[in-house]
């Protein structure tokens, strides 16, 4: 009985075999047709939306790491625990603060947006745009300082809302400049 069940198996077997090279070869052929239509779509001379939204795309996804690399400054952006557990504590809590900067970020990048349109059109250089608005983005960190000490005290403003923005009419000190205090 055995030889019988051993002599079924090889008989039935280059039949699945062939089923499922025959399946797998399918695949790879859709697969090759996707990656063919991709191709086209960015190589295509009269419509070049779909690359700028490649470019676009990469340009946020590169903004995100430049942001990640600047705040994870203290061993030049490399995680250097050694056991995975350790790794992936350091990786939380970048991805933990990378989140509160972009939030902070967003925070008052809208409030400017309200401040700005709240403005008079007379007071106001220009018209803010809802589709200069939509490029704006919350991973551009000049304001933010990743170098130095930090205070965590609590600084919240008495009503709960968000601190006074800068009068765009001041000029900004530079890092070692006082205001022109001795």
């Amino acid at each position: 009985m055995s030889e019988a069940r051993s002599k079924t198996a090889t008989v039935s077997s280059p039949r699945s075999q062939n089923t499922a090279r025959a399946l797998g070869t399918a695949f790879a052929e859709y697969g090759r047709i996707a990656k063919t239509l991709h191709l086209l779509r960015v190589v295509d001379p009269v419509d070049d939306t779909y690359r700028r939204q490649m470019n676009r795309q990469l340009t946020v996804q590169e903004s995100r790491h430049k942001l990640a690399r600047d705040i994870c400054h203290g061993k030049r952006g490399q995680i250097m625990q050694a056991y995975r557990t350790g790794q992936e504590d350091q990786l939380g809590a970048l991805g933990l603060v990378l989140n509160a900067a972009v939030l902070w970020t967003t925070r008052y990048l809208d409030a400017a947006v309200e401040e700005l349109r709240a403005l008079s059109a007379e007071e106001r250089e220009h018209d803010v745009l809802d589709e200069d608005v939509a490029r704006v983005s919350p991973l551009k960190h000049a304001n933010l300082n990743v170098l130095g000490r930090y205070s965590f005290r609590s600084s919240t403003p008495v009503d709960g809302g968000l601190r006074p923005l800068r009068d765009p009419g001041t000029p900004e000190l530079d890092e070692d400049d006082d205001g022109g205090q001795e």
